[in-house]
């Protein structure tokens, strides 16, 4: 029960990201067009380190880097 409400509290985290994402990319314009391929770098480790820590278990790293993903995907949607 208890692994249930950490795995609630991560997704809950994560859709706080989406807010969160677009915010920084209002804020961060100017960045945003220098670094893009930068970015997408980010985006594509997190996710794969998200789903090496999903192999292994470990939740508060799999729930980190996907995170991550989120806020720099939303940044570069905008």
């Amino acid at each position: 029960m208890q692994e249930l409400y950490q795995i609630l509290i991560g997704i809950g985290v994560l859709i706080l990201g989406i807010p969160l994402g677009n915010l920084l990319a209002k804020a961060t314009k100017e960045e945003l067009k220098k670094r893009k391929n930068t970015f997408k770098i980010i985006i594509l480790l997190s996710a794969l380190g998200a789903v090496a820590f999903l192999l292994l278990g470990n939740d508060a790293l799999l729930f980190g880097l996907l995170f991550i993903a989120v806020v720099t995907s939303r940044s570069l949607k905008r």
